[in-house]
């Protein structure tokens, strides 16, 4: 069997103090489907998207080697369905993840989400935003009288960076916990609780449960 065939690798890790084995292909799902119903952009999977573009390298050179060497077609479309699919799963996981960065760049330079991008996400984001300040400047900001000048305040009088679009932290997400977590308080005063029971499916508001999908306890649906 060629290299590039060999299937997705697994990875060994530590959950709530037991041992789950993932390959890598459903971690990718697992990482677009949080990122697809996040609100806000999430932690750039680093060694995940490494090892998938990987991966890809090697399926596309597997292909390209049973293309030239007359393989069975049926054996050839395996190989490039799953090709495709790992394609799919990386381009649209850092698409969702460029979309995010796009309509949130200001707030996310100025927060500390800005060290959940990746090199290459930051760079981008950089990019954009200096454009958008430039094209602002020249087409509208230059021609609005003193203390409305600002792409971060509607006037000089605002104590906040009210122009700044923010994700919607109270947005409510279907969500499904990994594990079993137990009671779990969903608000400050600690006047909402809830039991988080293994496997189950919850909707509940994105922010309440952010740090258990930082963390990896539960994953969005």
């Amino acid at each position: 069997m060629a290299s590039g065939s060999e299937p997705w690798s697994s990875e060994l890790g530590e959950e709530n103090g037991s041992i789950a084995e993932t390959t890598d292909v459903e971690l990718l799902k697992r990482a677009w489907r949080n990122e697809k119903a996040a609100p806000e952009i999430l932690q750039f999977q680093t060694a995940l998207v490494l090892r998938a573009r990987e991966q890809i390298q090697l399926l596309e050179g597997t292909v390209e080697e049973f293309v030239e060497n007359g393989v069975d077609d049926l054996v050839v479309s395996l190989y490039q369905m799953d090709l495709d699919r790992s394609q799919f799963l990386l381009r649209s996981y850092l698409r969702l993840r460029l979309q995010k960065i796009e309509k949130y760049m200001i707030h996310i330079s100025k927060t500390n989400l800005w060290n959940r991008l990746s090199d290459e996400e930051q760079r981008f984001a950089k990019r954009c935003t200096d454009i958008m300040e430039k094209h602002l400047e020249q087409s509208v900001l230059s021609r609005l009288p003193y203390g409305y000048q600002s792409i971060l305040k509607q006037s000089i009088s605002s104590e906040e960076d009210d122009m700044v679009p923010e994700p919607q932290l109270d947005t409510f997400v279907f969500c499904k916990t990994k594990n079993a977590v137990g009671a779990f308080q969903l608000d400050d005063t600690g006047d909402e609780m809830v039991d988080l029971v293994a496997d189950d499916l919850y909707v509940l508001r994105y922010k309440s449960i952010k740090g258990l999908v930082e963390n990896g306890q539960i994953d969005l649906v």
